[in-house]
């Protein structure tokens, strides 16, 4: 497996919650290495792109990446 960047793992976060949460856990453990390999704390994604982008989805999906040891942010639209 090649090691992806920030930016391409958080697309492929992007395209796995646009298709129904398909293989999530594989692309937040690379998200979480690609975020280890660039010496940043958390990941920061746009709402805009989310699948269900209203308050309680967003509560959902950090709650659900920091089990996983990812800290998340949203970055202002």
């Amino acid at each position: 497996m090649s090691e992806l960047t920030v930016a391409e793992a958080t697309d492929r976060i992007y395209e796995s919650l646009k298709a129904d949460n398909a293989d999530i856990d594989v692309h937040i453990a690379t998200l979480k290495a690609a975020l280890t390999r660039a010496g940043l704390k958390e990941a920061v994604f746009d709402p805009a792109r989310l699948v269900q982008n209203n308050r309680s989805g967003r509560k959902l999906l950090q709650a659900y990446f920091r089990q996983r040891g990812v800290a998340v942010k949203f970055s202002a639209s």
